[in-house]
């Protein structure tokens, strides 16, 4: 036993010690370049350009997890003065950060009561033909993106309605069909809404640090919101079409689900919600900030009369892993502005290049490089925290509206469907009962789907959004 427990642990031992040796390689060489070429930047900026490259080498190479990484860089910076001490505590000062922490209290109590489970599974049950309920199903799962924050949370919340329909249905392409289409769904309508990602917020605070345009709850919704439901839909077409079979789509005998008999506290709980989401989306108007908002609704929800958990309880199920991950990024990538590292290395970078993009081009690059980051990138929103500042920013300085690259990058990194360990939401129903899908389903369907999501972003950052106002 001791000889069969040694033979399995030492090519463990090895691989992880070549993982160190090839991040520690990596990190010596970023480091030398930084002292070799660009000795004329000042101490602050070299400091932040290494501590950079060490959060990446670990994220990237070692797969270490990402808040520990993030929070270390974080420390690294006081220690060299790159950063103020106290920044990361004033991080959560953020009105996003409050926002976010009352959103998961109020999905907490979402997904204790089963408000949405029930409401979800009694509306696309009622459905008699499969097509008709893949397209409900889209339609609703699109919806809980503007209340419910991070895709997780919310494919958590829907695998329930998931195993519901399938186990009614009975038909083994249609369990595969909606096994795919709720996390491709879920990670697809995440861009529609300002907490539908922590992604966002790290998108805020780089638009917020250039002096960018304000960009309100609606404002967003305003932005991403159509393009989210057509790449939405989109995957609801490409699924039917790559997975069913006439046979699949043949009309069912009877509804599923019947229409939901309310439970004590259901219509006040939704009110609440209804009410919260229309007070965000209206904020320019009466001006109350939306973390007040939010906090108001979460205390009002989590009380016994209302919903029967209370805030404490509700408080255990909020993501703070993801709420100090993002204020330690957030940190870091103001540290590579404010230091004159970002703008100094993008200057050297471009400066170099003889060369001139023009703009459709240049959103092209983004939008391929960032779409295709999953694959080297598992976290969405490490993405962004990688992406911004090494792909929008020096983009930016070939003349295209950087608010505009900041925004194709964070939506781009939402495409994460080629891998089953590419997204949560993705392996958490990839691996529910009868492992539904395989791989080899997900490549087939993120071959079809790549091109279409970024033809679709080219065609909204160039036209769309310059029309609403987001310069292009």
């Amino acid at each position: 036993m001791t000889a069969i427990s040694l033979s399995l642990t030492r090519p463990t031992f090895a691989a992880g010690f070549r993982a160190w040796l090839a991040a520690a390689a990596s990190v010596a060489i970023a480091w030398l370049a930084i002292a070799l070429f660009l000795s004329d930047l000042a101490f602050e900026g070299r400091a932040t350009l290494a501590i950079f490259a060490a959060m990446m080498a670990g994220w990237l190479i070692l797969k270490l997890p990402e808040t520990p990484v993030a929070i270390t860089a974080f420390l690294a910076l006081a220690a060299t003065g790159a950063a103020d001490q106290d920044d990361l505590f004033d991080t959560f000062d953020n009105e996003i950060i409050w926002l976010l922490i009352a959103a998961f209290i109020l999905a907490a109590i979402i997904k204790r009561t089963g408000l949405a489970e029930r409401h979800a599974t009694s509306a696309i049950g009622r459905f008699r033909t499969v097509p008709a309920m893949f397209t409900a199903a889209t339609l609703i799962i699109f919806a809980t993106a503007f209340f419910i924050p991070s895709t997780s949370a919310r494919a958590a919340i829907l695998l329930p309605v998931f195993a519901a329909l399938s186990a009614a249905i009975g038909r083994p392409g249609v369990t595969k069909g909606l096994a795919l289409l709720f996390p491709s769904v879920i990670l697809l309508s995440a861009g529609a809404s300002l907490t539908g990602a922590g992604a966002h917020l790290i998108a805020l605070g780089f638009i917020d640090e250039i002096d960018g345009p304000k960009i309100s709850y609606l404002d967003w919704a305003m932005l991403g919101a159509p393009f989210a439901l057509a790449m939405s839909l989109a995957a609801n077409f490409a699924i039917q079409r790559l997975f069913l079979t006439p046979e699949d789509k043949a009309p069912l005998a009877r509804a599923i689900a019947a229409p939901v008999e309310p439970r004590a506290g259901d219509r006040r709980l939704t009110a609440i919600i209804v009410a919260t989401v229309a007070l965000w989306a209206t904020g320019g108007w009466h001006g109350i900030d939306l973390a007040l908002i939010a906090l108001g609704a979460a205390l009002l929800a989590a009380t016994k009369a209302v919903s029967g958990i209370a805030f404490k309880d509700a408080l255990k199920d909020v993501d703070w892993n993801l709420l100090f991950f993002l204020a330690a990024t957030l940190v870091v990538g103001e540290a590579l502005l404010e230091t004159g590292a970002a703008a100094f290395l993008v200057d050297r970078l471009v400066g170099s290049l003889d060369m001139a993009l023009s703009p459709a081009l240049t959103i092209a690059i983004a939008a391929v490089v960032a779409a295709l980051a999953h694959l080297v990138i598992i976290s969405r929103t490490a993405r962004a925290a990688v992406l911004i500042p090494a792909l929008a920013l020096p983009l930016w300085r070939f003349g295209t509206d950087p608010t505009t690259l900041i925004f194709v990058v964070t939506i781009a990194s939402g495409f994460c469907q080629t891998l089953m360990v590419s997204a949560k939401p993705v392996m958490l129903f990839g691996q529910a009962e009868g492992h539904p899908f395989s791989q080899g389903d997900l490549l087939r369907l993120a071959l079809w789907l790549l091109p279409v999501f970024v033809a679709g972003l080219l065609f909204f950052a160039l036209v769309v959004w310059p029309m609403q106002g987001l310069a292009g």
